[in-house]
């Protein structure tokens, strides 16, 4: 039975990134062995979009307030894009040390997340 998912993020710059997801993000880690970090996420959904090619994945981050997330990255000087406003929800882009950028956005639509709550 599957109890969980693993994401891999690929980057220039590993080091760099995981210390961005420890000392910006303040996401718990475990070491997997030789510094190798590897990090608890927060809850998640799953979608899936038509495409014309497989193997195409995305990684968004949510939260209940966009611009205040974005205010709060800014002030611990991550670059973040502007915010676009989608039928499904505002989205923008936060760079990682490595180059790498990741999704974040404030959900519009409903979420299994809230089920039972």
């Amino acid at each position: 039975m599957i109890n969980g998912a693993h994401i891999v993020i690929y980057t220039k710059d590993a080091d760099a990134d995981r210390a961005f997801f420890r000392d910006v993000l303040k996401l718990s880690s475990v070491d997997g062995g030789h510094g190798w970090l590897i990090f608890a996420m927060p809850p998640l959904e799953a979608a899936f979009h038509d495409s014309e090619k497989n193997d195409q994945h995305e990684l968004y981050f949510m939260c209940d307030d966009i611009a205040a997330t974005l205010k709060d990255l800014e002030s611990k000087k991550v670059k973040v894009s502007d915010v676009s406003e989608q039928r499904w929800g505002k989205v923008a882009k936060f760079e990682l040390p490595g180059g790498g950028k990741i999704g974040i956005y404030q959900p519009k639509h409903p979420s299994p997340l809230k089920l039972g709550q």
